[in-house]
């Protein structure tokens, strides 16, 4: 998959306006803020935890 130029996303936002409609658009905008968000802090614990085992195996492997 390459990259989208101007005519592509045109088409694409003419496409999304067709099958939902004006007014429907900022609630998918919001719903898929919202989805992104929960992924990166659902990553960002994920990252942290593994972090804090590493960090127990290091400190028992120290002593």
């Amino acid at each position: 998959m390459g990259n989208l130029g101007a005519t592509e996303i045109i088409l694409i936002v003419l496409v999304i306006l067709v099958f939902f409609g004006a007014k429907k658009i900022p609630e998918l905008a919001k719903g898929l803020g919202q989805g992104i968000r929960e992924f990166k802090k659902a990553t960002k614990d994920v990252s942290n935890g593994v972090e804090e085992e590493v960090k127990k195996i290091d400190d028992s492997v120290k002593k």
